[in-house]
């Protein structure tokens, strides 16, 4: 059985994993999954990382142990705010975020991308834009969330874009194989969204396509 690492905080109301558990755990239900706020588990052992934190700061070691897991072979999915490689917790109490001024450059490199920047959540239409084990059985779909405007590099696998009224066709599904097993999936930032069927199958498939075992 897959073993399944999603990794979260509840640093951040907004992205709180306690608030995103029960969606996580049912869309994840059959894999034997682990959801936790402790960093230190990219030390220890699992098949495949389900990213959803929004402040990437980390340890050596983690870190260590994260491009480790890759580069030999384990499977990245990163979630929503898993792209969001310059917020981080604030030192001053009066303030929930503080942004680094570049992302990340190792996570940067492995995700392939960053988010820039948001909308008010809306309704908007994924298209899917090509045919990859991730996207297999998602059709076109529209769903309520937080519309992420990316940037992107060049070589990436894009698999489905945005179809927003307002804004460019941004990524929204893509895979850095360059990197290794590496994935990742805009969308999960409501409720709405993590509950939504095509959601839940890029998940499940996008974990299946990580899991190179």
């Amino acid at each position: 059985m897959t073993r399944v690492l999603v990794l979260g905080e509840n640093t951040f109301p907004f992205h709180a994993i306690d608030e995103k558990r029960d969606a996580f755990a049912a869309a994840l239900e059959g894999y034997d999954v682990t959801i936790t706020t402790d960093r230190d588990a990219l030390t220890g052992e699992y098949d495949v990382l389900v990213d959803y934190l929004t402040d990437s700061s980390l340890t050596d070691e983690q870190l260590d142990a994260l491009l480790t897991h890759v580069e030999s072979g384990g499977g990245y999915v990163g979630v929503h705010c898993a792209s969001d490689l310059t917020s981080v917790a604030a030192d001053d109490p009066d303030e929930v975020l503080d942004h680094n001024e570049e992302p990340f450059p190792e996570l940067r490199e492995l995700v392939g991308g960053h988010f820039l920047t948001h909308p008010e959540d809306s309704e908007f239409g994924v298209d899917v834009v090509a045919e990859h084990a991730i996207t297999e059985g998602v059709d076109d779909f529209s769903v309520f969330d937080e519309p992420y405007q990316v940037a992107v590099d060049d070589d990436l696998q894009v698999l489905a874009t945005m179809d927003h009224p307002d804004l460019d066709e941004y990524p929204v599904v893509w895979t850095n194989e360059d990197e290794g097993r590496v994935a990742y999936i805009s969308l999960g930032h409501t409720d709405e969204a993590l509950a939504h069927d095509s959601f839940v199958t890029l998940l499940r498939n996008a974990v299946d396509w990580a899991d190179a075992n």
